[in-house]
């Protein structure tokens, strides 16, 4: 099974150098379901031909909001909304859950209440409470059409969405484990003008030390990928 995934940034430096592009964190995150992968890099405007030239895709994270003016957001909307009618596998993490949700018709803004940073608690549907990395101020702000919650937390409501068996969506990043996200405190305590305190930034430091829940969710949407692709072959 082939997944292709549709890289909306890539990470800061110092994290790129230590470890990798997203692509590489998505590779690792959904790795033991003997998936391939092909990376477009849509953020310069490389985007698949047609939405079958991979069996299911993943929308990275992004540096931009999903309601900026940027070039390759309108075709990233319309890829979604073509793949979607398809009923073809999705990922969305972040950004891509932002986006994916902006092109079903919610509302994405920056929350008024400010930035969620490093492990926080979600109970998610058919796990309980987990425990992911999360790094964003941009929301969902309402219910995209045909969309359900399956994940939320006081700070973040719609923290997970489903569309129907086939597109799944998440604020949280489960493709950032606690030594990535060290990284990004890290470049954040010696950055100029970094937008975190260092208080904030030494509390998150310390929560890297507590188990999280990434291989777990990992497994779970890799078979998720494995059951939509499964489900949509059945009646193509």
């Amino acid at each position: 099974m082939k997944i292709g995934i549709l890289a909306c940034a890539l990470p800061p430096d110092p994290v790129l150098q230590a470890h990798g592009p997203f692509t590489t964190m998505f590779e690792q995150l959904l790795s033991g379901h003997g998936f391939t992968f092909q990376t477009w890099q849509v953020e310069q405007m490389e985007f698949p031909s047609t939405i079958d030239q991979a069996d299911a895709w993943v929308i990275t994270g992004a540096r931009h909001g999903a309601y900026e003016d940027h070039a390759f957001i309108p075709p990233l909307e319309r890829f979604i909304q073509t793949a979607h009618a398809a009923r073809t596998p999705m990922l969305g993490i972040c950004f891509g859950h932002q986006i994916i949700a902006q092109a079903m018709g919610a509302t994405v803004r920056k929350f008024d209440k400010g930035w969620s940073v490093g492990r926080k608690e979600y109970v998610m549907e058919g796990l309980g409470q987990i425990h992911l990395n999360a790094f964003h101020q941009d929301q969902v702000l309402d219910l995209p059409k045909g969309a359900r919650i399956i994940a939320s937390n006081s700070f973040t409501q719609f923290a997970g969405l489903a569309y129907g068996d086939h597109c799944i969506t998440l604020q949280p990043h489960p493709e950032i484990t606690p030594q990535i996200i060290r990284t990004y405190v890290d470049w954040n305590l010696v950055r100029d003008q970094s937008p975190f305190s260092a208080e904030l930034l030494r509390d998150v430091r310390e929560k890297t030390d507590l188990p999280g829940d990434e291989a777990k969710i990992g497994q779970t949407l890799g078979h998720f990928l494995k059951a939509a692709h499964k489900a949509r072959a059945a009646i193509a």
